[in-house]
Protein backbone atom coordinates (compact mmCIF):
# COMPACT_ATOMS: atom_id res chain seq x y z
CA UNK A 1 0.00 0.00 0.00
CA UNK A 2 1.43 3.37 -1.02
CA UNK A 3 1.91 6.10 1.57
CA UNK A 4 -0.65 8.86 1.81
CA UNK A 5 0.35 12.04 0.00
CA UNK A 6 0.82 15.23 2.01
CA UNK A 7 -2.14 17.61 2.18
CA UNK A 8 -0.45 20.15 -0.08
CA UNK A 9 -0.36 17.65 -2.91
CA UNK A 10 -4.15 17.50 -2.87
CA UNK A 11 -4.39 21.28 -2.74
CA UNK A 12 -2.23 21.57 -5.84
CA UNK A 13 -4.12 18.80 -7.66
CA UNK A 14 -7.50 20.46 -7.00
CA UNK A 15 -6.27 23.97 -7.72
CA UNK A 16 -6.68 23.94 -11.50
CA UNK A 17 -3.10 25.05 -12.01
CA UNK A 18 -2.86 27.37 -9.00
CA UNK A 19 -6.24 29.09 -9.37
CA UNK A 20 -8.13 27.55 -6.49
CA UNK A 21 -10.71 30.05 -5.24
CA UNK A 22 -8.26 32.94 -5.04
CA UNK A 23 -10.26 35.25 -7.30
CA UNK A 24 -13.41 34.74 -5.23
CA UNK A 25 -11.54 35.01 -1.93
CA UNK A 26 -9.98 38.35 -2.86
CA UNK A 27 -13.46 39.80 -3.42
CA UNK A 28 -14.69 38.76 0.04
CA UNK A 29 -13.89 41.78 2.19
CA UNK A 30 -15.82 40.52 5.20
CA UNK A 31 -12.50 39.09 6.40
CA UNK A 32 -8.87 40.06 6.02
CA UNK A 33 -7.96 36.43 5.49
CA UNK A 34 -8.19 33.82 2.75
CA UNK A 35 -9.11 30.14 3.03
CA UNK A 36 -6.43 27.73 4.23
CA UNK A 37 -6.10 26.09 0.82
CA UNK A 38 -5.81 29.45 -0.92
CA UNK A 39 -3.15 30.55 1.55
CA UNK A 40 -1.00 27.69 0.25
CA UNK A 41 -1.68 28.61 -3.37
CA UNK A 42 -0.91 32.26 -2.69
CA UNK A 43 2.72 31.34 -2.18
CA UNK A 44 3.09 30.29 -5.83
CA UNK A 45 1.92 33.78 -6.76
CA UNK A 46 4.57 35.39 -4.54
CA UNK A 47 2.75 36.31 -1.35
CA UNK A 48 2.20 34.98 2.17
CA UNK A 49 -0.68 35.70 4.50
CA UNK A 50 0.58 36.89 7.89
CA UNK A 51 -0.62 38.70 10.97
CA UNK A 52 0.94 41.08 13.46
CA UNK A 53 1.89 38.84 16.37
CA UNK A 54 2.76 41.83 18.55
CA UNK A 55 -0.94 42.66 18.85
CA UNK A 56 -2.43 39.18 18.45
CA UNK A 57 -3.23 38.69 22.15
CA UNK A 58 -4.88 42.09 22.47
CA UNK A 59 -7.12 41.51 19.50
CA UNK A 60 -8.04 38.07 20.81
CA UNK A 61 -9.01 39.60 24.14
CA UNK A 62 -11.39 41.94 22.33
CA UNK A 63 -12.73 39.09 20.17
CA UNK A 64 -11.31 40.68 17.03
CA UNK A 65 -9.96 38.89 14.00
CA UNK A 66 -6.16 38.73 13.81
CA UNK A 67 -4.54 41.75 12.17
CA UNK A 68 -4.08 39.99 8.83
CA UNK A 69 -1.87 41.39 6.11
CA UNK A 70 0.25 40.04 3.30
CA UNK A 71 3.95 39.94 2.53
CA UNK A 72 4.67 40.30 -1.18
CA UNK A 73 7.98 39.05 -2.54
CA UNK A 74 9.18 40.61 -5.79
CA UNK A 75 11.27 38.28 -7.91
CA UNK A 76 14.50 39.84 -9.20
CA UNK A 77 16.66 37.26 -11.05
CA UNK A 78 20.28 38.06 -10.30
CA UNK A 79 19.23 40.96 -8.07
CA UNK A 80 19.53 43.66 -10.75
CA UNK A 81 16.90 46.42 -10.99
CA UNK A 82 16.67 49.87 -12.53
CA UNK A 83 16.43 53.17 -10.65
CA UNK A 84 12.85 53.53 -11.91
CA UNK A 85 11.97 50.13 -10.49
CA UNK A 86 13.54 51.15 -7.17
CA UNK A 87 11.44 54.30 -7.12
CA UNK A 88 8.28 52.31 -7.81
CA UNK A 89 9.00 49.79 -5.04
CA UNK A 90 9.68 52.73 -2.73
CA UNK A 91 6.36 54.34 -3.69
CA UNK A 92 4.43 51.12 -3.11
CA UNK A 93 6.09 50.68 0.27
CA UNK A 94 4.33 53.86 1.38
CA UNK A 95 1.13 53.54 -0.60
CA UNK A 96 0.34 49.90 0.13
CA UNK A 97 2.78 48.52 2.71
CA UNK A 98 4.31 49.50 6.06
CA UNK A 99 6.71 52.16 4.78
CA UNK A 100 9.77 49.90 4.59
CA UNK A 101 11.49 47.78 1.94
CA UNK A 102 13.05 44.46 2.88
CA UNK A 103 16.04 43.26 0.86
CA UNK A 104 16.13 39.47 1.16
CA UNK A 105 18.94 36.91 1.27
CA UNK A 106 17.77 35.71 -2.15
CA UNK A 107 18.18 39.10 -3.84
CA UNK A 108 14.48 39.87 -3.87
CA UNK A 109 12.36 42.73 -2.54
CA UNK A 110 9.69 42.19 0.07
CA UNK A 111 6.82 44.49 0.97
CA UNK A 112 5.21 43.88 4.35
CA UNK A 113 1.84 44.86 5.74
CA UNK A 114 -0.22 44.90 2.53
CA UNK A 115 -3.88 44.47 3.42
CA UNK A 116 -6.16 42.19 1.45
CA UNK A 117 -8.07 44.98 -0.32
CA UNK A 118 -4.75 46.29 -1.74
CA UNK A 119 -3.21 42.95 -2.61
CA UNK A 120 -4.33 42.66 -6.23
CA UNK A 121 -3.58 46.27 -7.06
CA UNK A 122 -0.10 46.04 -5.56
CA UNK A 123 0.83 42.92 -7.53
CA UNK A 124 -0.54 44.49 -10.71
CA UNK A 125 1.52 47.62 -10.19
CA UNK A 126 4.62 45.51 -9.52
CA UNK A 127 4.06 43.90 -12.92
CA UNK A 128 3.62 47.34 -14.47
CA UNK A 129 7.24 48.02 -13.45
CA UNK A 130 8.44 45.01 -15.54
CA UNK A 131 8.95 42.90 -12.41
CA UNK A 132 6.77 40.11 -11.09
CA UNK A 133 6.00 37.97 -8.06
CA UNK A 134 5.13 34.63 -9.65
CA UNK A 135 7.26 31.76 -8.31
CA UNK A 136 8.86 33.99 -5.70
CA UNK A 137 7.46 31.44 -3.23
CA UNK A 138 5.78 28.02 -3.50
CA UNK A 139 6.79 24.52 -4.63
CA UNK A 140 8.68 25.75 -7.69
CA UNK A 141 12.05 27.20 -8.53
CA UNK A 142 12.43 30.46 -6.57
CA UNK A 143 14.37 33.62 -7.42
CA UNK A 144 17.65 32.66 -9.13
CA UNK A 145 20.61 34.25 -7.38
CA UNK A 146 23.78 35.56 -9.00
CA UNK A 147 26.96 37.25 -7.87
CA UNK A 148 26.09 40.98 -7.94
CA UNK A 149 29.32 42.81 -7.10
CA UNK A 150 30.80 44.14 -10.31
CA UNK A 151 34.51 44.03 -9.54
CA UNK A 152 34.66 41.04 -11.93
CA UNK A 153 32.53 42.90 -14.45
CA UNK A 154 34.08 41.18 -17.47
CA UNK A 155 32.25 37.96 -16.58
CA UNK A 156 29.40 39.26 -14.45
CA UNK A 157 27.18 40.07 -17.41
CA UNK A 158 27.44 36.54 -18.73
CA UNK A 159 26.67 34.97 -15.35
CA UNK A 160 23.76 37.36 -14.84
CA UNK A 161 22.36 36.42 -18.26
CA UNK A 162 22.61 32.73 -17.33
CA UNK A 163 20.70 33.32 -14.09
CA UNK A 164 17.97 35.23 -15.92
CA UNK A 165 17.73 32.52 -18.60
CA UNK A 166 17.33 29.84 -15.93
CA UNK A 167 14.67 31.90 -14.18
CA UNK A 168 12.69 32.50 -17.35
CA UNK A 169 12.88 28.87 -18.43
CA UNK A 170 11.69 27.55 -15.05
CA UNK A 171 8.90 30.07 -14.51
CA UNK A 172 5.50 28.33 -14.24
CA UNK A 173 3.47 28.65 -17.43
CA UNK A 174 0.02 28.64 -15.83
CA UNK A 175 -2.27 31.43 -17.03
CA UNK A 176 -3.70 31.72 -13.51
CA UNK A 177 -1.27 34.49 -12.51
CA UNK A 178 -2.38 36.77 -15.34
CA UNK A 179 -6.06 35.93 -14.87
CA UNK A 180 -6.13 36.61 -11.12
CA UNK A 181 -3.76 39.55 -10.72
CA UNK A 182 -3.49 41.23 -14.12
CA UNK A 183 -7.07 40.83 -15.36
CA UNK A 184 -5.86 38.64 -18.19
CA UNK A 185 -8.41 37.09 -20.48
CA UNK A 186 -9.61 33.65 -19.43
CA UNK A 187 -9.06 31.34 -22.37
CA UNK A 188 -11.83 28.80 -22.78
CA UNK A 189 -10.55 25.58 -24.25
CA UNK A 190 -11.60 21.94 -24.29
CA UNK A 191 -7.95 20.97 -23.83
CA UNK A 192 -6.55 20.82 -20.32
CA UNK A 193 -3.88 23.38 -19.49
CA UNK A 194 -0.33 22.02 -19.55
CA UNK A 195 2.53 22.92 -17.21
CA UNK A 196 5.40 21.60 -19.36
CA UNK A 197 8.12 21.30 -16.71
CA UNK A 198 6.32 21.06 -13.40
CA UNK A 199 3.16 19.15 -14.25
CA UNK A 200 -0.11 19.50 -12.37
CA UNK A 201 1.37 19.09 -8.88
CA UNK A 202 4.56 21.12 -9.41
CA UNK A 203 7.52 20.15 -7.15
CA UNK A 204 7.37 18.39 -3.78
CA UNK A 205 8.82 21.50 -2.10
CA UNK A 206 10.56 24.76 -2.90
CA UNK A 207 13.67 24.72 -5.10
CA UNK A 208 16.57 27.19 -4.96
CA UNK A 209 19.20 27.91 -7.60
CA UNK A 210 22.30 30.12 -7.50
CA UNK A 211 25.12 31.14 -9.85
CA UNK A 212 28.48 31.92 -8.25
CA UNK A 213 31.72 33.39 -9.56
CA UNK A 214 34.82 32.40 -7.54
CA UNK A 215 36.52 33.65 -5.46
CA UNK A 216 33.25 35.05 -4.03
CA UNK A 217 30.71 32.63 -2.59
CA UNK A 218 28.28 35.38 -1.63
CA UNK A 219 25.31 33.32 -2.86
CA UNK A 220 26.26 30.46 -0.50
CA UNK A 221 26.25 27.62 -3.02
CA UNK A 222 26.17 25.03 -0.22
CA UNK A 223 22.70 26.25 0.81
CA UNK A 224 21.07 25.81 -2.58
CA UNK A 225 19.34 22.84 -4.20
CA UNK A 226 21.30 23.56 -7.35
CA UNK A 227 24.24 25.86 -8.01
CA UNK A 228 26.40 26.69 -10.98
CA UNK A 229 29.98 27.72 -10.15
CA UNK A 230 31.59 29.69 -12.96
CA UNK A 231 34.98 28.43 -14.10
CA UNK A 232 36.89 31.41 -15.47
CA UNK A 233 39.95 31.01 -17.67
CA UNK A 234 41.77 33.95 -19.23
CA UNK A 235 38.88 36.27 -18.43
CA UNK A 236 36.18 34.06 -19.94
CA UNK A 237 33.65 31.66 -18.44
CA UNK A 238 34.44 28.30 -20.02
CA UNK A 239 31.70 26.48 -18.14
CA UNK A 240 30.17 25.80 -14.76
CA UNK A 241 30.62 23.23 -12.05
CA UNK A 242 27.28 21.79 -10.98
CA UNK A 243 26.53 21.49 -7.25
CA UNK A 244 23.38 19.83 -5.91
CA UNK A 245 21.65 18.99 -2.66
CA UNK A 246 22.20 21.98 -0.41
CA UNK A 247 19.53 23.06 2.04
CA UNK A 248 19.56 24.38 5.60
CA UNK A 249 16.09 23.93 7.06
CA UNK A 250 15.53 21.60 10.02
CA UNK A 251 13.12 21.14 12.94
CA UNK A 252 14.17 21.33 16.59
CA UNK A 253 14.04 17.87 18.15
CA UNK A 254 13.50 16.01 14.88
CA UNK A 255 16.75 14.28 14.01
CA UNK A 256 15.34 13.17 10.66
CA UNK A 257 15.62 16.78 9.53
CA UNK A 258 19.01 18.44 9.12
CA UNK A 259 20.99 21.02 7.17
CA UNK A 260 22.97 19.60 4.29
CA UNK A 261 25.82 21.10 2.29
CA UNK A 262 25.76 20.71 -1.49
CA UNK A 263 27.93 18.27 -3.46
CA UNK A 264 29.75 19.23 -6.65
CA UNK A 265 28.92 16.47 -9.14
CA UNK A 266 30.34 17.63 -12.46
CA UNK A 267 30.89 20.34 -15.04
CA UNK A 268 28.83 21.62 -17.95
CA UNK A 269 29.37 24.06 -20.78
CA UNK A 270 27.63 27.46 -20.73
CA UNK A 271 25.20 26.43 -23.46
CA UNK A 272 24.17 23.41 -21.37
CA UNK A 273 23.30 25.28 -18.16
CA UNK A 274 19.58 25.80 -18.76
CA UNK A 275 19.17 22.20 -19.88
CA UNK A 276 21.00 20.93 -16.79
CA UNK A 277 18.84 23.14 -14.56
CA UNK A 278 15.66 21.78 -16.12
CA UNK A 279 16.75 18.15 -15.84
CA UNK A 280 17.80 18.50 -12.19
CA UNK A 281 14.35 19.95 -11.48
CA UNK A 282 12.75 17.02 -13.32
CA UNK A 283 14.70 14.51 -11.23
CA UNK A 284 13.40 16.15 -8.07
CA UNK A 285 9.89 16.38 -9.53
CA UNK A 286 9.85 12.67 -10.25
CA UNK A 287 11.69 11.30 -7.20
CA UNK A 288 11.15 13.84 -4.41
CA UNK A 289 9.09 12.79 -1.38
CA UNK A 290 5.46 13.90 -1.74
CA UNK A 291 4.27 12.16 1.43
CA UNK A 292 6.19 14.15 4.07
CA UNK A 293 6.87 17.84 3.47
CA UNK A 294 9.61 17.85 6.11
CA UNK A 295 11.40 15.27 3.97
CA UNK A 296 10.52 16.73 0.58
CA UNK A 297 13.50 18.95 -0.26
CA UNK A 298 16.01 17.81 -2.88
CA UNK A 299 18.67 17.34 -0.19
CA UNK A 300 16.70 14.40 1.22
CA UNK A 301 16.24 12.87 -2.23
CA UNK A 302 20.02 12.91 -2.60
CA UNK A 303 20.63 11.76 0.97
CA UNK A 304 18.28 8.80 0.54
CA UNK A 305 19.46 7.70 -2.90
CA UNK A 306 23.10 8.77 -2.91
CA UNK A 307 25.15 11.26 -4.89
CA UNK A 308 26.27 8.64 -7.41
CA UNK A 309 22.65 7.67 -8.12
CA UNK A 310 21.65 11.31 -8.63
CA UNK A 311 24.49 11.90 -11.08
CA UNK A 312 23.67 8.74 -13.03
CA UNK A 313 19.96 9.60 -13.14
CA UNK A 314 20.69 13.18 -14.18
CA UNK A 315 22.89 11.96 -17.01
CA UNK A 316 20.00 9.75 -18.19
CA UNK A 317 17.62 12.71 -18.22
CA UNK A 318 20.20 14.82 -20.07
CA UNK A 319 21.11 12.20 -22.65
CA UNK A 320 24.79 13.04 -22.10
CA UNK A 321 27.22 12.93 -19.20
CA UNK A 322 28.42 15.86 -17.16
CA UNK A 323 32.15 16.31 -17.43
CA UNK A 324 34.40 15.96 -14.34
CA UNK A 325 34.31 19.01 -12.07
CA UNK A 326 37.02 21.63 -12.49
CA UNK A 327 39.10 23.15 -9.70
CA UNK A 328 37.87 26.33 -8.02
CA UNK A 329 38.56 28.29 -4.85
CA UNK A 330 36.17 30.38 -2.76
CA UNK A 331 37.65 32.91 -0.34
CA UNK A 332 34.61 34.29 1.47
CA UNK A 333 30.83 34.64 1.34
CA UNK A 334 30.52 38.32 2.25
CA UNK A 335 30.18 41.60 0.35
CA UNK A 336 32.85 44.14 -0.55
CA UNK A 337 31.81 47.52 0.78
CA UNK A 338 32.52 51.06 -0.34
CA UNK A 339 33.64 52.36 -3.71
CA UNK A 340 35.00 50.31 -6.59
CA UNK A 341 35.97 51.26 -10.12
CA UNK A 342 35.73 48.72 -12.93
CA UNK A 343 37.88 48.38 -16.02
CA UNK A 344 35.51 50.65 -17.98
CA UNK A 345 36.00 53.54 -15.56
CA UNK A 346 32.48 53.13 -14.11
CA UNK A 347 31.91 53.31 -10.37
CA UNK A 348 30.02 51.12 -7.90
CA UNK A 349 29.19 51.65 -4.26
CA UNK A 350 28.19 48.79 -1.96
CA UNK A 351 26.33 49.96 1.13
CA UNK A 352 25.52 48.08 4.30
CA UNK A 353 21.81 47.68 5.09
CA UNK A 354 21.20 46.39 8.62
CA UNK A 355 19.01 43.30 8.36
CA UNK A 356 18.15 44.28 4.79
CA UNK A 357 15.55 46.73 6.10
CA UNK A 358 15.41 49.97 4.10
CA UNK A 359 13.67 52.60 6.20
CA UNK A 360 14.01 56.12 7.48
CA UNK A 361 14.92 56.97 11.05
CA UNK A 362 15.55 60.37 12.54
CA UNK A 363 19.24 59.59 12.76
CA UNK A 364 19.53 57.90 9.38
CA UNK A 365 17.06 58.78 6.58
CA UNK A 366 18.38 56.00 4.35
CA UNK A 367 15.21 55.39 2.36
CA UNK A 368 14.82 59.07 1.48
CA UNK A 369 18.47 59.22 0.45
CA UNK A 370 18.14 56.24 -1.86
CA UNK A 371 14.98 57.72 -3.35
CA UNK A 372 16.85 60.93 -4.18
CA UNK A 373 19.77 59.00 -5.66
CA UNK A 374 17.38 56.93 -7.79
CA UNK A 375 16.03 60.13 -9.34
CA UNK A 376 19.42 60.97 -10.91
CA UNK A 377 21.15 57.57 -11.13
CA UNK A 378 21.39 56.06 -14.61
CA UNK A 379 22.88 52.67 -13.71
CA UNK A 380 21.54 49.81 -11.59
CA UNK A 381 20.44 49.02 -8.07
CA UNK A 382 21.82 45.54 -7.34
CA UNK A 383 20.58 43.53 -4.38
CA UNK A 384 23.20 41.30 -2.78
CA UNK A 385 22.65 37.87 -1.27
CA UNK A 386 23.69 39.32 2.11
CA UNK A 387 20.81 41.83 2.29
CA UNK A 388 22.94 44.76 1.16
CA UNK A 389 22.68 47.11 -1.82
CA UNK A 390 25.02 48.07 -4.65
CA UNK A 391 24.46 51.42 -6.34
CA UNK A 392 26.07 50.18 -9.53
CA UNK A 393 27.34 51.40 -12.87
CA UNK A 394 27.68 55.06 -11.91
CA UNK A 395 28.95 57.24 -14.75
CA UNK A 396 32.01 59.35 -13.85
CA UNK A 397 30.09 62.55 -14.56
CA UNK A 398 27.39 61.56 -12.02
CA UNK A 399 29.66 60.36 -9.24
CA UNK A 400 30.15 63.69 -7.48
CA UNK A 401 26.42 64.44 -7.30
CA UNK A 402 25.63 60.94 -5.99
CA UNK A 403 28.47 61.20 -3.46
CA UNK A 404 27.01 64.49 -2.22
CA UNK A 405 23.59 62.89 -1.70
CA UNK A 406 25.21 59.98 0.11
CA UNK A 407 26.91 62.41 2.47
CA UNK A 408 23.72 64.36 3.06
CA UNK A 409 21.68 61.30 3.99
CA UNK A 410 24.33 59.34 5.88
CA UNK A 411 24.77 56.62 3.27
CA UNK A 412 28.43 57.45 2.69
CA UNK A 413 29.30 56.09 6.14
CA UNK A 414 27.04 53.04 5.94
CA UNK A 415 30.00 50.67 5.80
CA UNK A 416 31.98 52.31 8.60
CA UNK A 417 30.90 49.64 11.07
CA UNK A 418 32.64 46.74 12.75
CA UNK A 419 33.49 43.92 10.36
CA UNK A 420 31.27 41.66 12.48
CA UNK A 421 28.24 43.87 11.83
CA UNK A 422 29.04 44.09 8.13
CA UNK A 423 29.08 40.28 8.04
CA UNK A 424 25.65 39.85 9.64
CA UNK A 425 22.36 38.46 8.35
CA UNK A 426 19.01 38.27 10.14
CA UNK A 427 15.72 36.83 8.96
CA UNK A 428 12.50 38.84 9.37
CA UNK A 429 11.14 36.70 12.22
CA UNK A 430 8.78 38.46 14.64
CA UNK A 431 6.30 40.06 14.48
CA UNK A 432 5.07 38.81 11.10
CA UNK A 433 6.59 35.37 10.42
CA UNK A 434 4.23 32.63 11.56
CA UNK A 435 7.11 30.20 12.12
CA UNK A 436 9.22 32.47 14.35
CA UNK A 437 10.02 31.18 17.82
CA UNK A 438 12.24 34.11 18.82
CA UNK A 439 13.35 37.54 17.63
CA UNK A 440 15.96 37.93 14.88
CA UNK A 441 15.93 41.10 12.76
CA UNK A 442 14.90 43.28 15.69
CA UNK A 443 17.35 41.67 18.13
CA UNK A 444 20.57 40.89 16.26
CA UNK A 445 21.71 44.56 16.13
CA UNK A 446 21.53 44.64 19.92
CA UNK A 447 23.59 41.44 20.20
CA UNK A 448 26.21 42.80 17.82
CA UNK A 449 26.38 46.12 19.66
CA UNK A 450 27.07 44.22 22.86
CA UNK A 451 29.73 42.02 21.26
CA UNK A 452 31.40 45.04 19.69
CA UNK A 453 32.55 46.13 23.16
CA UNK A 454 34.65 42.97 23.40
CA UNK A 455 35.82 43.27 19.78
CA UNK A 456 37.14 46.76 20.48
CA UNK A 457 38.81 45.61 23.67
CA UNK A 458 40.70 42.74 22.04
CA UNK A 459 41.42 44.40 18.69
CA UNK A 460 39.00 42.51 16.44
CA UNK A 461 36.94 45.42 15.12
CA UNK A 462 38.24 44.98 11.58
CA UNK A 463 38.22 41.18 11.47
CA UNK A 464 35.27 39.80 9.49
CA UNK A 465 33.38 37.04 11.29
CA UNK A 466 30.12 35.89 9.74
CA UNK A 467 27.29 36.11 12.27
CA UNK A 468 23.67 35.23 11.56
CA UNK A 469 20.46 35.01 13.56
CA UNK A 470 17.16 33.36 12.71
CA UNK A 471 13.97 33.13 14.72
CA UNK A 472 13.54 29.43 13.98
CA UNK A 473 15.56 26.54 12.46
CA UNK A 474 14.05 26.75 8.96
CA UNK A 475 17.24 28.37 7.71
CA UNK A 476 15.98 31.46 5.86
CA UNK A 477 19.01 33.53 6.94
CA UNK A 478 21.42 30.65 6.13
CA UNK A 479 22.52 30.34 9.79
CA UNK A 480 24.11 26.90 9.57
CA UNK A 481 26.90 28.19 7.31
CA UNK A 482 27.92 31.05 9.61
CA UNK A 483 30.97 31.16 11.85
CA UNK A 484 28.62 32.28 14.65
CA UNK A 485 24.89 31.60 14.45
CA UNK A 486 21.94 31.99 16.77
CA UNK A 487 18.84 29.91 16.01
CA UNK A 488 15.68 30.67 17.97
CA UNK A 489 14.19 27.99 20.21
CA UNK A 490 11.62 30.10 22.06
CA UNK A 491 11.08 33.64 23.34
CA UNK A 492 14.51 34.95 24.30
CA UNK A 493 16.15 31.52 23.87
CA UNK A 494 18.68 30.50 21.22
CA UNK A 495 20.89 27.63 20.15
CA UNK A 496 24.44 28.81 19.48
CA UNK A 497 26.34 27.28 16.56
CA UNK A 498 30.05 27.80 15.85
CA UNK A 499 32.59 26.81 13.23
CA UNK A 500 31.10 27.45 9.82
CA UNK A 501 33.58 28.12 7.04
CA UNK A 502 34.35 31.77 6.34
CA UNK A 503 34.04 30.92 2.65
CA UNK A 504 30.64 29.27 3.17
CA UNK A 505 31.94 25.79 2.41
CA UNK A 506 31.56 24.19 5.84
CA UNK A 507 28.52 23.78 8.06
CA UNK A 508 28.78 24.83 11.69
CA UNK A 509 28.08 22.74 14.78
CA UNK A 510 25.92 23.19 17.86
CA UNK A 511 28.00 24.64 20.72
CA UNK A 512 25.42 25.61 23.34
CA UNK A 513 21.72 24.89 23.52
CA UNK A 514 18.91 27.09 24.79
CA UNK A 515 20.96 30.15 25.71
CA UNK A 516 19.15 33.08 27.27
CA UNK A 517 19.87 36.56 25.98
CA UNK A 518 21.87 37.22 29.14
CA UNK A 519 24.08 34.18 28.41
CA UNK A 520 25.19 35.25 24.95
CA UNK A 521 27.97 37.65 25.88
CA UNK A 522 29.40 35.64 28.73
CA UNK A 523 29.50 32.63 26.41
CA UNK A 524 31.11 34.36 23.42
CA UNK A 525 33.38 36.95 25.11
CA UNK A 526 36.02 34.44 26.29
CA UNK A 527 36.04 32.70 22.90
CA UNK A 528 36.56 36.00 21.08
CA UNK A 529 39.35 36.90 23.51
CA UNK A 530 40.95 33.49 23.00
CA UNK A 531 40.75 33.98 19.23
CA UNK A 532 42.39 37.40 19.42
CA UNK A 533 45.31 36.06 21.49
CA UNK A 534 45.97 32.64 19.97
CA UNK A 535 44.90 32.60 16.32
CA UNK A 536 47.41 31.81 13.64
CA UNK A 537 48.30 34.40 11.03
CA UNK A 538 45.29 34.79 8.72
CA UNK A 539 43.28 32.14 10.57
CA UNK A 540 39.52 32.67 10.36
CA UNK A 541 37.30 32.43 13.42
CA UNK A 542 35.46 29.34 12.18
CA UNK A 543 38.73 27.51 11.61
CA UNK A 544 40.06 28.61 15.00
CA UNK A 545 37.16 27.28 17.06
CA UNK A 546 37.58 23.90 15.36
CA UNK A 547 41.35 23.82 15.84
CA UNK A 548 40.95 24.68 19.52
CA UNK A 549 38.27 22.06 20.06
CA UNK A 550 35.24 24.23 20.78
CA UNK A 551 33.42 22.20 18.13
CA UNK A 552 34.44 19.35 15.87
CA UNK A 553 34.90 19.83 12.15
CA UNK A 554 32.00 19.11 9.82
CA UNK A 555 33.24 18.13 6.41
CA UNK A 556 31.76 19.73 3.33
CA UNK A 557 29.40 17.44 1.48
CA UNK A 558 26.50 16.51 3.71
CA UNK A 559 27.57 14.67 6.87
CA UNK A 560 26.05 17.29 9.18
CA UNK A 561 23.10 15.02 9.94
CA UNK A 562 25.37 12.46 11.63
CA UNK A 563 26.57 15.12 14.03
CA UNK A 564 23.03 16.34 14.62
CA UNK A 565 21.93 12.86 15.58
CA UNK A 566 24.83 12.40 17.97
CA UNK A 567 25.13 15.82 19.52
CA UNK A 568 22.62 18.48 18.62
CA UNK A 569 19.91 17.51 21.03
CA UNK A 570 22.03 16.11 23.83
CA UNK A 571 21.64 17.97 27.09
CA UNK A 572 24.44 20.37 27.86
Amino acid sequence: MSEKLSANEGIKTRSNYLRGTLAEGLQDLSTGSLSEDDQQLLKFHGTYQQDDRDIRAGRRAHKLEKAYSFMIRIRVPGGVTTPIQWQEVDRMADQFANGTIKLTTRQAYQLHGVIKSNLKRTIKEINDTAMDTIAACGDVNRNVMCYPNPYLSSVHAEALKISQDISEHLTPQTRAYHEIWLDGEKVESSEEEVEPIYGKTYLPRKFKIAVAIPPSNDVDICANDLSFIAIVEEGNIVGYNVAVGGGLGMTHGDEKTFPRAANVIGFCKPEQVVDVAEKVVLVQRDYGDRTNRKHARFKYTIEDRGVDWILAELNKYLGYDLEPARDFVFEDNGDRFGWMEDDRGRFHYTMFVQGGRVLDTEAYPMRTGLREIAKIHEGDFRLTANQNLVIADIAPENKAEIEALMETYGIASSHERSALRLSSIACVSLPTCALALAEAERYLPEVIESLEEKLEEVGLRHDAITIRMTGCPNGCGRPFLAEIAFVGRGPGRYNLYLGGGHNGMRLNKLYRQDLSQEDIRKTLDPILEHYAKERNDGEKFGDFVIRKGYVAATEWGGDFHDNIKKEAFASE
